[in-house]
């Protein structure tokens, strides 16, 4: 292969080591590493795309779990109700870093049954769950190598994330876990006091300087843990939306977590999600009127917030949440419909009425 490269008179006067470099930059230019070359994932054949996606093209319908140390404040901070979502509390209350992990002292989220979750949507008629591993908050609900700011800290012990998978395979679910890019708690990132008070401040954190590298490096290894520890079939992931973010490090992340599991998903936020379109789209809250040219799933809530909100009772009727489902499979897209745990970790019941009662109009249609 090599021979091409040079001119006899060019073999002439390069040294064997200037040679030997040489050859090893031209092969990692060809993507070649011990003999093989390295498969590009993003610019995937159809039909290896086709073959490894198609599952998700036909399950239609699945659970989305908003769960974190905001669930056990139901959207209220020092006896103040907060407005908008509860999992963003700690940006509309603009609370401190230090003080909002304290939180994890009382984290104890007893009433958690992944059985009951699982065995739930399988009833519903639903195909497969994804659970925010990691919010925008930074607390993650593994115990990883990477933070102390974990489920690993406070007094509460279980393994919730091996618990749910588990209760997936048991039941013949595939699991999936949601990352959010941004983290509100690692140092390598600051609340931008540049920004509009709340969303800005918070939404639109800012990288520190030098230390975008770091991070990366951090959120690999966390996604690392998550595939290995968990198998995770889908990889989730929002926050894409922020300056420091963009489509070659999104396009990195993609590749790395294929190489980790080749047969994995993973949501076109891993990107910058407008431009981006692989492995599926993720509309929030609303979904096309047509049918699109790639795999999308559309999220919804069944009240207003994703998070855990005490006072939030505006929730969608069994009628309702349906005519989105049949809307949106007709679109040959899929329906990701959300439940918040309450503070000790029970799904509301007022959610799992409507999850069941849709599931009886399913079956009869």
């Amino acid at each position: 292969m090599f021979d091409k490269l040079f001119s006899p008179f060019d073999m002439e006067y390069i040294s064997r080591k200037a040679l030997r470099t040489i050859l090893v930059f031209h092969a990692l230019s060809l993507g070649w590493i011990n003999g093989q070359q390295e498969i590009d994932y993003i610019n995937e054949p159809e039909a290896d795309f086709e073959q490894r996606t198609g599952w998700f093209n036909e399950e239609k319908y699945g659970m989305f779990i908003h769960f974190g140390l905001y669930r056990q404040l139901g959207g209220v901070w020092k006896g103040k109700e907060i407005e908008n979502y509860a999992e963003w509390i700690q940006a509309w209350a603009d609370i401190p870093v230090q003080e909002y992990a304290m939180l994890t002292h009382t984290f104890n989220p007893k009433d958690f049954d992944a059985n009951f979750i699982a065995k739930t949507a399988k009833a519903e008629g639903m195909k497969y769950i994804v659970i925010t591993t990691k919010h925008h908050e930074g607390f993650c609900l593994w115990d990883s190598e990477y933070t102390n700011f974990d489920v690993a800290s406070p007094p509460f012990k279980r393994d919730i994330i091996g618990e749910l998978s588990a209760a997936c395979r048991n039941h013949g679910l595939k699991f999936g876990t949601y990352y959010s890019i941004i983290d509100w708690h690692h140092p390598a990132q600051e609340r931008n006091n540049d920004g509009n008070a709340g969303w800005g401040w918070w939404g639109e954190v800012r990288m520190k300087t030098k230390r975008q590298e770091e991070y990366i490096t951090h959120m690999k290894n966390q996604v690392k843990e998550l595939i290995i520890k968990y198998d995770s079939d889908i990889m989730w992931f929002d926050g894409d939306w922020v300056h420091w973010w963009n489509t070659q490090v999104g396009a990195d992340l993609y590749q790395y977590i294929r190489e980790l599991k080749p047969s994995i998903i993973i949501n076109n936020r891993v990107s910058k999600g407008a431009i981006f379109k692989k492995d599926f789209g993720t509309p929030e809250q609303e979904h096309p009127d047509d049918e699109l040219k790639h795999y999308w799933e559309a999220c919804y809530t069944m009240n207003h917030s994703w998070g855990f909100k005490a006072s939030d009772t505006d929730w969608k009727s069994p009628q309702v949440v349906y005519k989105k489902l049949k809307d949106i499979n007709g679109k040959v897209g899929n329906l990701l419909l959300n439940v918040g745990p309450d503070g000790n970790g029970a799904i509301p019941e007022k959610s799992v009425d409507i999850l069941l009662e849709v599931g009886k109009m399913s079956d009869k249609n």
